[in-house]
């Protein structure tokens, strides 16, 4: 059975028995993947420092540190978020699958192996994480900077460009930040409301969007614009006047034509007319794919 890709599958196995691990790796060569090996969770945590693989196959009971605890670490690593983790358990073992699946599995395989239903559900989990990675990625370029924790500050996932500006679990600064998120959410802010941080040593701010499944908190982070400068990048990058950058800065910020001209004291009508020019120069067509366009400018820089 040949996996789908455009690139060779990293597959990291994480055994204490060298038979089955010998097993295993015949399959995954076999099937055109690369084999990472590690004989017990140090090793893996590792290897993770410097490998991110595409999968992990991890075997629930291990000396020294347990399949369950090495899975909860390798997920407190930002990178590993999205990477499925599949229990590989005895067949009675019931309570250790549902340890697997709590400590951040995606799904277990019964021993002794069978290789052909390992691939098949590899191939499963390996496409549902790539089309979440795309989704996230794809919120990152609309400049929907977002991440989700639990009540108690606890990262659950992020976008790619938010999980570079959060500090990871083993960075002494990331409890400040847990900390402070569960003091917040604690007061069950409404949505929309935002609290100014200070995270890795840049102003940012958190906004709260919704509490999704009663337990996940989702969350967009924003570095706190200046308008003069925020118009600037506006202008520097898609060559408009300065009035013109002015009228996009605020289709960005949701304001309709009237309330814009409100603020820059035009009428609506002068509003339109530079939107019209506003839409010649970023080659759109309405205001949404403007708003669109001038979000991804302003977005974490």
């Amino acid at each position: 059975m040949k996996l789908h890709n455009d690139r060779k599958t990293v597959v990291m196995v994480v055994d204490d028995a060298v038979d089955s691990i010998r097993m295993i790796n015949d399959a995954m060569e076999e099937a055109g993947m690369t084999v990472l090996v590690a004989l017990e969770g140090n090793q893996a945590l590792t290897i993770s420092q410097n490998i991110t693989p595409d999968v992990v196959l991890m075997d629930a009971l291990m000396p020294h540190m347990d399949g369950f605890e090495t899975c909860r670490r390798l997920k407190e690593n930002p990178a590993f978020t999205d990477i499925p983790i599949i229990f590989m358990t005895g067949l009675s073992d019931t309570e250790h699958v549902v340890m697997g699946l709590n400590a951040g599995g995606v799904d277990y395989v019964t021993k002794p192996i069978n290789t052909t239903e390992l691939l098949a559900r590899m191939d499963v989990h390996l496409t549902n994480a790539r089309m979440t990675r795309s989704a996230r990625s794809a919120l990152d370029t609309a400049g929907q900077n977002l991440f989700a924790v639990d009540q108690a500050g606890n990262l659950l996932w992020g976008t790619p460009q938010v999980c570079q500006y959060l500090p990871d679990a083993a960075n002494p600064e990331f409890s400040d930040v847990r900390a402070r998120l569960a003091e917040w959410l604690g007061h069950q802010p409404e949505p929309g409301h935002s609290m100014p941080m200070e995270i890795m040593g840049v102003a940012r701010s958190v906004e709260f969007l919704a509490l999704v499944d009663n337990r996940e908190y989702l969350l967009r982070l924003k570095t706190p614009q200046n308008p003069n400068s925020a118009t600037a990048a506006l202008r520097q990058r898609f060559e408009l006047t300065l009035r013109e950058s002015d009228v996009l800065l605020w289709i960005a910020n949701g304001k309709t034509n009237r309330e814009i001209g409100q603020i820059l004291d035009m009428s609506p009508r002068t509003v339109n007319k530079h939107l019209e020019q506003v839409f010649r120069k970023l080659g759109v067509e309405n205001r949404t794919a403007a708003a669109a366009s001038a979000i991804r400018v302003l977005a974490i820089q």
